[in-house]
């Protein structure tokens, strides 16, 4: 996304570690003026570096709190004026790992919550925010566990699953100048990645797989990662296919 003259306006969540703060900060690089929503900013000093940014303190696993922020003109506020826009919908959990019996209510209930309730009703109100914006692209960052079932993990599965599915169908929709894409970045090193393998496998039965990609040093880079997610994001090619992995769509491996 090559800045121009007009301004282009980008809300990311979970924008305060690991992808997501790549993503903030490659669009922020690039001009772009960006609207982070976690539940942590980040450090004064290095926010107070970028005045491109704007962070809103959310819970988004709260879905209560999330609808009153949706239902204040803090948004519409914020893409006012630009004629690019943008959302992705980066935040996610991992947990609860383990088989049905074991996962519990509370916690299967705040993943359903910040997995998916929260990217559908982020889409929706941006959507009803930006009426008239020609270039409007929502990325919902999704997994290769999607696409492939894995044992112990079948609320990450199915969560994940689901904004494929949202992508899909709402491509049907050919709402105006809206491009949806469900984009399987790969096995990126962020703290979710170490949370996985700090897991004992009567957990979670596949994590050798993901300690051996840590001890052999093939976890990608965040920031590589976000180079060229970014660039996809701003490609014509993006949102020709509701769902994708950006492995198969780089021109050069990813370090």
């Amino acid at each position: 996304m090559t800045p121009t003259s007009d301004l282009g306006a980008a809300i990311i969540t979970g924008h305060s570690q690991g992808l997501g703060k790549a993503i903030a900060l490659e669009l922020l690089e690039q001009g772009w003026r960006v609207l982070g929503l976690s539940r942590h900013g980040w450090p004064a000093k290095v926010a107070a570096g970028h005045t491109g940014l704007e962070e809103v303190a959310l819970d988004l696993s709260d879905s209560a709190a999330l609808a009153r922020w949706l239902g204040s003109p803090a948004l519409s506020n914020f893409v006012h004026g630009a004629s690019r826009v943008c959302l992705v919908n980066n935040a996610g959990t991992v947990n609860p790992m383990g088989p049905p019996g074991v996962q519990g209510a509370v916690a299967v209930g705040q993943a359903v919550a910040l997995n998916v309730a929260a990217p559908l009703m982020l889409a929706d109100a941006f959507v009803a925010a930006t009426p008239g914006v020609e270039d409007r692209r929502v990325v919902h960052i999704s997994s290769g566990a999607a696409r492939n079932p894995y044992p112990d993990w079948s609320v990450y599965c199915a969560t994940k699953a689901a904004l494929d599915m949202h992508a899909r169908a709402t491509s049907l929709d050919v709402v105006p100048g809206l491009r949806v894409e469900s984009l399987a970045p790969g096995v990126v090193d962020t703290a979710m990645q170490a949370n996985i393998r700090s897991v004992g496998a009567d957990r979670f039965p596949s994590v050798e797989r993901f300690q051996a990609l840590h001890r052999e040093g093939s976890l990608l880079d965040p920031a590589d990662v976000a180079q060229r997610l970014v660039a996809h994001m701003g490609s014509a090619a993006f949102g020709q296919e509701p769902v994708r992995d950006l492995r198969q769509l780089a021109t050069t491996p990813l370090r």
